[in-house]
């Protein structure tokens, strides 16, 4: 018989409950009990849906009040010593300070904690606190959590099966604070630990456990795929059955290995590498489980169960078979449910998460049971699926062709750079900020207030004008030199623009988690796109109205709008991609003829994009460097290209991020101690930089001192006279004092530079 089962739920609610209780707890409106209580609330419902939902197994440990990582930071003992726990603290407290991090005593820069560094998991938008290491790293069994909720489970009558981040995966995402240092040297003393995790949930009664080795799927060095099968046959002794899972990528290379480690089962992402599950059949021996990732754990279009079932069927006829999701369900939103302003069409293109597991059972009734059950609904499925590959709505004939020349600029950027500055004869160290200042209950508010129909388009646009206006006026009292209108108009950097854009569609409700609190509501790109008209001009010109000093027009780049939406799976993803860079390139037109000399076009997700295994690298990168260009150079040498780039490993595409030929990249640095830095002046990056000097997503303010210290770090890589100054990402979650209080340090910081330049 077929078994349903789920790598991971989304853990933030129907309603965004989690984000909201954790925001409340920050603030200290609840207590941490409370907080607590929110917590169980949350598994307790979800457990139930998978359950009602038919699978066999609940999924337990794949909740995390910020971070699975930081769970098993926790999990494993190997807090860093440098927050200097005493161990009388809270754990939860201590949680949230490994991700929040402490702020400064009395100006004090040593007084501080910083948080842990974050980057993406893999390659996907939700991010991960990263692990810290050195040769002192010993590990322990450091936390009760996820036995108590494995007892949860159980009290309520479910069936568990738990999940681990597997100790090699767990290793390999982890970062040494030592220069030198293996991390990989540390799987002596980590692997007793899971031993032990693995005997306590074992004497709870769980029978199976689901490890997840996602770095199966990544180009592994020799002595990491012999580590892997040292571990496991170590762990093979442990008293429950273990369920290797790998998802988001081939195995490829490591295929045989993962058929051959001594654990129970197997699963493997079906719809990353579908060209891969013979061979896994073939290899996988009969006793062993296979669990075969079927539905798209990553993006949000129904399954085409009639193509599945092809697939599963021969499968099937070998083995007995565990079916599932690609991978966790935490990249999707939660339910459709809600979603009744959606076109009907288009809404029955659509599967969330509770109806991804619905699309299970279809597939298991019609694997085991009477196929004439599910006949109506394997016939609605084909008739949604040939709707929307026949339907207007995807087709668009006003998408626009590309001009020859469109991915250069007109002169070098040595010539580029002269002529910028004898135009905005900047100071040294020019300070900045990268684009949205905080989104104030004011802001929302209008915003709520306009899409209800309460407020008048007329009575919004002058609101927004007043706080255009108002953070123009504090730029210019801390002394900032190059100025931005703060965003407050939109909800989004990048459903903002999708809402402006043809081939584009928006959820009320489909959130996702990116960390911690935030959650974002990724656009769906169902159809080709294009620009109907002007979408940011108006706001750019008039905050430029309001100043002498240069305002950044804002814009969000064409990889970043597609890593960040659900993006259509009809077509290449670089024919999306070179379609919106088009789109941009029109409004990056519009803003220089409206005077905005100087133009931001982020691209965070550049480096998110990057394919896992090396091989698809080059092509990857030569479409999404030339939508880069295309959307940015159709603009006069005089006219200054900037982008920004965020939490992300960018040392290994330097020549890549070097050929987007952008004036001023402003990147983040301050989490990692200007590390990040060191691989551009390695690679003597050619244009101007900025790495941020503090992080923005702590509400610690760092003192002056500590930020002087690491622009003279920057300084000692990079020439001082191509050095920007600015925070690490944009302040859209930060409230107003802690806002200002940081930039006046910052500002100071260049100032102490240039006087001692």
């Amino acid at each position: 018989m077929t078994i349903l089962h789920t790598l991971g739920f989304p853990r933030i609610g129907a309603h965004r409950e989690l984000k909201f209780a954790l925001e409340r707890h920050w603030r200290g409106e609840i207590s941490a009990d409370e907080l607590e209580s929110v917590g169980r609330a949350l598994r307790a419902r979800h457990w139930a849906l998978q359950r009602k939902a038919g699978l066999a197994f609940v999924s337990v440990g794949d909740f995390a009040f910020y971070d699975h990582m930081a769970n098993h930071i926790q999990l494993l003992g190997c807090e860093p010593a440098r927050f200097g726990f005493s161990g009388q603290e809270a754990p939860l407290a201590r949680y949230f300070t490994l991700a929040r991090g402490v702020a400064a005593e009395n100006g004090a820069p040593d007084s501080g904690r910083p948080a842990l560094e974050m980057t993406k998991w893999f390659d996907t938008n939700y991010h991960y606190l990263v692990p810290e290491f050195g040769p002192e790293t010993e590990f322990h069994l450091g936390s009760e959590r996820l036995f108590a909720e494995v007892e949860e489970a159980r009290a309520l009558g479910y069936p568990v099966k738990a999940v681990l981040v597997g100790p090699l995966t767990f290793l390999w995402l982890g970062k040494s604070r030592v220069p030198g240092h293996d991390r990989l040297a540390l799987l002596e003393r980590l692997l007793p630990v899971y031993g032990q995790i693995l005997a306590r949930l074992g004497q709870l009664g769980v029978e199976w456990v689901q490890i997840d080795e996602p770095i199966l799927g990544l180009d592994l060095p020799a002595d990491w795929r012999v580590a892997c099968e040292g571990a496991y046959n170590r762990l093979a002794a442990s008293p429950v059955k273990l369920l290797l899972a790998t998802y988001f990528s081939p195995l490829e290379d490591n295929l045989q290995l993962a058929c051959q480690l001594p654990v129970a089962g197997l699963h493997v992402d079906g719809v990353r590498a579908p060209r891969e599950l013979a061979a896994i059949a073939d290899w996988l021996p009969a006793h062993k489980q296979l669990s075969v990732g079927i539905i798209d754990g990553r993006n949000i279009w129904r399954t085409d169960l009639n193509a599945a079932l092809e697939v599963l069927r021969p499968l099937a006829a070998q083995r007995p078979l565990w079916i599932a999701p690609s991978c966790s369900l935490l990249h999707v939103p939660f339910s459709l449910e809600e979603e009744t302003a959606l076109a009907p069409d288009i809404r029955s293109w659509l599967a969330f998460a509770t109806e991804k597991l619905e699309e299970l059972g279809l597939l298991q009734q019609a694997l085991d049971g009477n196929p004439a059950q599910v006949a109506a609904a394997l016939e609605a499925n084909r008739q949604a699926i040939a709707g929307r590959r026949a339907s207007p709505r995807v087709h668009d004939p006003r998408v626009a062709g590309l001009p020859a020349d469109a991915d250069r600029r007109a002169s070098p950027y040595a010539r580029r750079q002269y002529l910028q500055r004898q135009r905005f004869a900047q100071p040294l160290f020019p300070t900045t900020s990268i684009g949205s200042f905080p989104q104030t209950p004011e802001i929302r508010a209008a915003r709520a207030a306009l899409r209800r129909g309460t407020l008048d388009q007329g009575a919004y646009a002058q609101q927004m004008r007043a706080e255009i206006t108002r953070v123009i006026r504090v730029q210019e009292e801390l002394d900032l030199d190059v100025l931005v209108h703060g965003e407050a108009e939109r909800n989004d950097m990048v459903e903002y623009f999708g809402e402006q854009l043809a081939g584009f569609a928006f959820t009320a409700n489909g959130w996702v988690q990116s960390y911690g609190s935030r959650c974002v509501k990724p656009p769906i790109i169902y159809g080709d796109v294009s620009r109907p008209g002007p979408m940011t001009v108006t706001w750019s010109r008039y905050a430029q109205s309001l100043t002498d000093r240069p305002v950044k027009g804002m814009l969000t780049g064409p990889i970043t709008i597609l890593q960040w939406s659900f993006v259509r799976d009809d077509q290449p993803r670089s024919d999306t991609a070179l379609q919106i860079a088009l789109a941009i390139r029109d409004e990056v037109a519009d803003l220089e003829a409206a005077g905005i000399a100087m133009i931001q076009i982020d691209e965070p997700a550049l480096r998110e994009g990057l394919p896992l295994r090396r091989q698809a690298w080059k092509p990857y990168l030569a479409w999404a460097t030339r939508a880069f260009r295309v959307a940015a150079s159709g603009v006069a040498d005089q006219t200054q290209i900037h982008t920004h780039m965020c939490y992300a490993e960018f040392n290994d595409i330097l020549p890549e991020i070097a050929a987007l030929d952008a004036d001023v990249i402003t990147i983040e640095t301050s989490r990692s101690g200007m590390e990040l830095l060191r691989g551009f002046g390695e690679f003597r990056y050619p244009n101007e930089i900025g790495p941020g000097v503090y992080d923005i997503h702590s509400p610690r303010v760092p003192a002056v001192a500590e930020m002087v210290r690491l622009l003279e770090k920057a300084a000692a890589v990079i020439p001082p006279e191509r050095l920007w100054v600015n925070p690490d990402c944009g302040l859209k979650t930060r409230a107003w004092p802690e806002t200002t209080a940081a930039l006046r340090h910052m500002v100071a910081a260049a100032k102490t530079l240039r006087a001692a330049a």
